[in-house]
């Protein structure tokens, strides 16, 4: 348990700020296109980020992360299961932003912010390493798909009670 704390954490805290973009903001019908460029965001995100998740499982980020943390491993089936989860919760997210969709847009919102998040962490997790750290190559990229995403959704959406013209 204690090796998923860190992960649980920073994600956590990650989906209690999807959560609240997503109630505060919505998607009124007049952002059709927005809606379709925030979709694709989400494709290309999603796609980035399970490549990223490819490398971290190839070069062990669980065991790495516990011993950089000097905490026991995450466990490789949970790492694994956790992100292919995640991945088809994205994959499925994809018509639910196009269409407007809450629980979708909290989807998307979740991955632009832990996104983000994993192009800012890698590099200091490797610089604490002292060397190379797993998932370094491909967070860089998945951190500025996200951001890319971000900005998508930001303009996909508005803030609750704002006139649909708007």
């Amino acid at each position: 348990m204690l090796s998923i704390l860190p992960s649980i954490f920073v994600l956590g805290l990650a989906a209690v700020a999807a959560l609240l973009l997503a109630q505060s903001r919505g998607s009124p019908s007049p952002r059709t296109a927005e809606r379709l460029s925030a979709a694709r965001a989400l494709a290309l995100a999603t796609v980035l980020q399970g490549v990223h998740f490819a490398e971290e499982a190839t070069t062990g980020f669980p065991q790495q992360l516990g011993a950089l943390l000097d905490i026991p491993g995450m466990s490789g089936s949970f790492f694994v299961a956790f992100n292919v989860l995640w991945l088809g919760i994205w994959v499925a997210s994809v018509p639910g932003v196009r269409s407007g969709r809450t629980a979708a847009f909290f989807a998307a919102w979740f991955l632009a912010i832990a996104g983000t998040l994993n192009g800012i962490l890698h590099p200091l997790l490797a610089v604490a390493a002292g060397g190379y750290f797993p998932g370094l190559v491909s967070a860089p990229v998945v951190g500025l798909a996200s951001v890319w995403l971000g900005l998508r959704l930001r303009g996909a959406t508005a803030p609750r009670g704002t006139p649909a013209g708007i």
